[in-house]
């Protein structure tokens, strides 16, 4: 008997395709007031990152961090916080990777919080700098070692042959350090903080009547808020 079942590369095997212009969701969250904002956007950050974690999200760390080259040409990508305080946002990547040398050669950035399933975003403007070498040292420390191995490893967005070139030279700094072995940091991998200048918290409403309300650098230390347009 001859085989008629679709191709598993035919998408009419899984049905009809999705169609994105019917997806929507009615947010039902309670409205969020300026009398209600803590003093500063770190403050309102770490409050909204606590009831992040609290609802169960899923790596609620994960922020989308956008860069650009000078002459404009944007880029994105996930990343994890790794800290945030009173001064900024912090996370680690390889120096020589593309958002590495974008940031070195123009220091704004956008990062980006997706709490979809709580209806509220975080969305911040800043500059970004590198956190110093201590700063690295210390937080290398306390990640596992296949991910220190990894920092090595990985000649971060650059092009690459095969999977097996990446894997081997795992596989060999897995042999020069094993388990328990101290592992050095690479001198091309480290921390950047965002200083925000702007810090948006959004949460959504039906009817797309979103509250946006933004902290606006007006000094060191000194923040006003505003009110956007959904």
């Amino acid at each position: 008997m001859p085989n008629t079942a679709p191709a598993a590369s035919d998408p009419s095997a899984e049905g009809p395709l999705p169609d994105p212009a019917a997806m929507r969701e009615q947010y039902r969250s309670e409205p969020l007031a300026e009398k209600t904002l803590a003093a500063t956007p770190m403050e309102q950050f770490a409050h909204w990152f606590q009831q992040a974690v609290t609802a169960g999200l899923d790596e609620p760390n994960a922020m989308v961090v956008a860069t650009a080259t000078p002459d404009g040409r944007p880029s994105t990508r996930t990343v994890l916080l790794k800290a945030y305080d009173g001064d900024g946002f912090v996370f680690f990547t390889n120096y020589e990777s593309r958002k590495g040398t974008e940031l070195a050669a123009n220091p704004h950035v956008s990062l980006l919080f997706p709490w979809h399933s709580i209806a509220r975003q975080v969305i911040v403007t800043g500059t970004a700098a590198r956190v110093s070498r201590a700063e690295t040292a210390a937080y290398f420390r306390t990640r596992p070692h296949g991910s220190q191995l990894g920092a090595w490893a990985s000649n971060q967005s650059r092009p690459i042959a095969t999977r097996e070139e990446l894997t081997t030279a795992y596989d060999d700094l897995a042999a020069r350090y094993p388990e328990g072995e101290k592992v050095p940091v690479p001198p091309h991998w480290g921390g950047f903080r965002i200083t925000p200048e702007t810090v948006e918290f959004w949460q959504g409403h039906q009817n797309r009547l979103h509250d946006r309300l933004r902290y606006v650098s007006t000094g060191p230390g000194a923040w006003s808020v505003e009110r956007l347009n959904p």
